[in-house]
């Protein structure tokens, strides 16, 4: 009877070769994460997110208008104000929006003001995009609006928002 030897060829990878393997899928792995930037989608997603927020609040002023003529006031913090009462951001609006939005970031809120010397035929309603310059729908190239450098009396601060306050929205009439 003869007798096998065991095979020269190694059998599995050896410790080296999985090192090798480990190293470049990291590297790989790197190389993808660096390339897709997370912080930068997860900044334009919240963006577009205030974006749509604005866009809702528009939408539900412009419905509050054809019903009375004119837009709400708003409050000294900047609040919408019905009957003697500052409306909350994510507080019910009924009827005009289940719930009016709220910024996302605890540090940022949304912004409304209706100048008393517009007697309600104007307002305005600013955020701060989170990606500022990089966003072509900001105002000044991301610095604060034009609007919020009037300096009228009860005007909202360049800096209301909770950041600057470089995207707005408003009545037809006026530009943000």
């Amino acid at each position: 009877m003869r007798k096998l030897l065991p095979s020269s060829t190694p059998r599995g990878f050896t410790l080296v070769e999985m090192l090798v393997v480990i190293a470049l899928l990291g590297v790989i792995a790197t190389a993808i994460i660096i390339g897709i930037n997370p912080v930068a989608q997860i900044n334009k997603t919240n963006d577009a997110h205030r974006k749509s927020d604005l866009s809702a609040i528009q939408k539900a002023l412009e419905l509050y208008y054809q019903d009375n003529g004119n837009y709400p006031p708003s409050s000294a913090d900047f609040k919408i104000y019905i009957n003697s009462t500052a409306i909350s951001w994510g507080s019910s609006w009924s009827p005009y929006i289940t719930k009016l939005p709220k910024d996302t970031s605890p540090t940022n809120t949304y912004i409304y003001y209706s100048p008393a010397s517009g007697n309600g035929q104007t307002y305005y309603i600013y955020a701060n995009l989170q990606r500022g310059s990089n966003d072509p729908q900001s105002c000044n190239n991301g610095a604060a609006c034009t609007s919020l450098a009037q300096g009228s009396s009860g005007f909202p601060t360049a800096t209301a928002c909770g950041g600057t306050c470089n995207y707005g929205v408003s009545s037809p009439n006026v530009s943000p």
